[in-house]
């Protein structure tokens, strides 16, 4: 934070940093190594997104300084989806997807939108890949329209009390069948696809 308040950032992180500032929608796009970024992508969200910058004690998660902006992320699998389900030997993506879309994008604050997950196109026929294509072409068009998905709200949580869920929150879903999110599920099974689909 120090850096960032001081100006003393390099010259290539302030140009990404000015870039982000003027996006309205961020979309990452890469191939899913490791279950996570690759390594350049990991290390371009380590020195971009900086205390001070992308995010402050007071300012995070849906207070979050980017709250104005959307954000996404958009990759490719080496497995198959029913790999990545909740009976997968991977297991459930929407598992997979918290640290990333939880723990990073919306801790900054960003309106997080679905995934676009191109499954194993090594593995399918080249009209295969042609639609998935078209599919993300089609979805271009529309994607600021998009609703993002949803997350527990920052107001839910009890500052004073070490940031946990409120009482009242908690009594609000006692009889629900679900957890508010993958992250804060209270012990309940997980909500399907709500790191995959918004309004779920």
């Amino acid at each position: 934070m120090l850096a960032w308040e001081e100006g003393k950032l390099s010259e290539d992180i302030m140009e990404e940093q000015c870039k982000l500032t003027q996006a309205d929608l961020v979309i990452f796009q890469f191939p899913m190594y490791w279950f996570s970024f690759p390594a350049i992508m990991k290390g371009w969200i380590d020195r971009v997104l900086t205390s001070g910058y992308a995010f402050t004690q007071e300012k995070r998660y849906s207070q979050g300084i980017f709250k104005d902006k959307k954000a996404m992320l958009s990759f490719t699998t080496d497995s198959n989806e029913s790999m990545f389900s909740a009976n997968g030997i991977n297991g459930d993506m929407n598992v997979t997807l918290w640290p990333m879309q939880n723990g990073i994008l919306h801790y900054c604050g960003f309106q997080v939108l679905a995934p676009q997950i191109f499954w194993a196109p090594s593995n399918v026929t080249a009209d295969a890949r042609a639609a998935m294509l078209e599919g993300w072409r089609t979805r271009l068009q529309g994607l600021l329209a998009e609703a993002p998905l949803a997350f527990t709200p920052s107001d839910s949580f009890d500052r004073d009390k070490g940031f946990q869920l409120k009482p009242e929150v908690q009594e609000k879903h006692e009889d629900q069948e679900f957890g508010l999110t993958v992250g804060t599920h209270l012990g309940k099974r997980l909500p399907p696809n709500s790191q995959i689909k918004a309004g779920v």
